[in-house]
């Protein structure tokens, strides 16, 4: 391990640093606490300050004392900001840079709470001062470091600080060696994970655990399952690390023998079982999972509430996503988070209350993107083009930036209410202001558009210069539209286009022949379905071709919402 000098380091710690590892939602969210910092009792004093009037009011006391003049009172001061009061973080940095000699108590308690805080490269920062001051750090210290760097996902720095552990002497310190295992399983080397395990005399059940979960992770569940069999004494959070792991992975049969068998469930596990279903599209199986949860007297969180509401809106169940709806106020009151606000629009769009989609989104405090292209697609897909060509005016207005969803959402409206120049004129907009390079989707919606205005020469010479090689979607748009206005000879150059890509759609022959039997050229028509049947294609019994081809368009552009390429 190379150990760098204070210069390189702090260099290090201010940089940004990419290749993030993400674990899903329904993965492990609860912190073990840590008991490592040894304080004395509190006085009743500061066991009463619970809230942020509190704290300053307590600091102003201080002040007119003298701030400095008592070590005690600041240590007190500097945990509470830290760790007691949530959002206080802030203000126990400003507290802790009027410190004129902080001991290393306080340095580890700034650490620790700015390593648990949304900012959590500040630790590393605070770190870097504490060191330039040369104060020695202990081993408290080390594992809020390498917290932080496992929650930016900062590998590099990471590496830096286990050099420093190893430089100072603390890698044997169980403590430390547990959360060195968590980094580097987690985002780290999973070969120095192991290392590091099989090094220890002393296996606690939290190494056992934060190893199964790093293979977990990478997918190696094998690897994970041998040592989850192998672990002498197995908790909570290896079950919920295993339930998870295949349940991510789709597996639900085992993750659901795993769950059937656990000696104790807490929401984390049925979150695990509830996000499985719904991410392997059983829905129903995802929602049936919720009643059993609640039977069982779990209570859901956030993280349930996002779950079942996708569900509800890829089943278009809108009597369930309005109880949930209800549910999610008695949880959370009007204080409904940016997420959940728009999954609750998400919901309603899909299942075409678009008024209700409106009242969550002009009740939400703050939106961001996702909020505006939610309710534009909603707008958009339930043939309400007008109010979501004016609502994406609107959202120029306040200068919310749009993404390649924004402009799917309206070049369908642009579309339904037939408006080509308009249309035309974003979807150049979005390349020319925005620099957002057209995807499939976006010119399956131009295709569309220029159909649906009977521009079929403009549509065929868009398909002719796409970047992108055009797909089953766009040639069966352009051969609908053909349909519709009589174009024969293009409807023919579709088909044929058609039928190199897919051989075995029978609504492609059967669209082509229509187009000849309108214009009574039955010998067209009748060597069509003969080609058909050479092929042997079937045409589907009952199959109705303009909603087949009008619900598959659709589909195909509502999934822009969650693939933008």
């Amino acid at each position: 391990m190379t150990i760098m000098k204070t210069s390189q380091l702090n260099f290090i710690f201010t940089m940004t640093e990419g290749g993030r590892t993400t674990w899903p939602s329904a993965m492990i969210r609860k912190r073990v606490i840590d008991r490592c910092l040894i304080r004395q009792h509190r006085s009743t004093v500061w066991e009463r300050c619970t809230s942020y009037p509190a704290l300053k009011q307590i600091h102003a006391s201080m002040v007119v004392k003298g701030f400095n003049s008592d070590p005690s009172a600041l240590r007190e001061l500097i945990f509470a900001s830290s760790m007691i009061i949530s959002g206080a973080i802030k203000y126990a940095h400003q507290v802790f840079d009027e410190i004129t000699d902080p001991d290393i108590f306080m340095w580890n308690t700034v650490i620790r709470g700015s390593a648990q805080s949304p900012d959590a490269k500040k630790a590393l920062l605070y770190y870097g001062r504490m060191d330039e001051r040369g104060v020695a750090a202990d081993r408290y210290t080390f594992p809020f470091l390498i917290k932080a760097c496992t929650k930016l996902g900062w590998v590099r720095t990471g590496h830096v600080v286990h050099g420093r552990v190893m430089k100072s002497g603390f890698e044997e310190s169980c403590f430390v060696r547990n959360t060195l295992i968590h980094f580097h399983a987690n985002c780290g080397d999973l070969g120095v994970a192991k290392m590091l395990f099989e090094g220890s005399d002393e296996r606690e059940v939290v190494a056992w655990s934060a190893l199964t979960a790093g293979y977990a992770r990478r997918g190696r569940l094998g690897e994970a399952r041998s040592l989850f069999d192998a672990m002498p004494v197995k908790d909570l959070v290896s079950w919920n690390v295993m339930i998870t792991g295949y349940a991510n992975r789709g597996e639900m049969v085992e993750a659901r023998k795993l769950f059937d068998v656990v000696p104790e469930r807490d929401v984390v596990s049925w979150n695990a079982m509830i996000s499985g279903y719904v991410h392997s599209e059983c829905y129903k199986e995802g929602l049936e999972m919720f009643e059993e949860m609640c039977r069982a007297g779990e209570k859901p969180d956030d993280v349930t509430m996002l779950c079942l509401l996708h569900a509800c809106a890829s089943l278009g169940e809108l009597d369930v996503g309005r109880r949930l709806h209800l549910l999610i106020i008695e949880m959370f009151g009007r204080n409904i988070s940016i997420l959940l606000s728009n999954a609750l629009i998400d919901m309603y769009g899909k299942s075409g209350c678009i008024s209700k989609a409106l009242e969550v989104f002009y009740r939400m405090k703050e939106r961001d993107l996702s909020s505006w292209n939610s309710i534009l697609c909603g707008f958009a897909f339930h043939g309400h083009a007008e109010e979501s060509i004016d609502m994406f005016k609107r959202m120029l207005c306040l200068k919310v930036r749009p993404d390649s969803i924004t402009f799917v959402a309206v070049l369908i409206a642009c579309s339904h209410a037939g408006r080509v120049e308009e249309g035309r004129g974003y979807f150049n907009m979005m390349q020319s202001k925005y620099t957002i390079e057209p995807n499939i989707k976006h010119f399956g919606c131009m295709v569309d558009m220029y159909g649906r205005a009977g521009l079929l020469n403009e549509a065929l010479q868009l398909i002719e210069t796409m970047h992108i090689k055009p797909n089953c979607i766009i040639w069966r748009t352009l051969l609908g539209a053909c349909k519709v206005y009589g174009n024969v000879e293009m409807g023919k150059l579709a088909n044929e286009q058609l039928l190199g890509l897919r051989q075995d759609h029978s609504g492609d022959y059967v669209l082509l022949s229509n187009i000849y039997a309108s214009h009574g050229e039955w010998n067209g028509a009748e060597d069509v379905r003969k080609s058909m049947d050479d092929s042997g294609t079937i045409k589907e019994r009952g199959y109705s071709l303009v909603e087949g081809d009008e619900a598959a368009f659709m589909q195909f552009l509502f999934d822009a919402k969650c693939d933008p390429q």
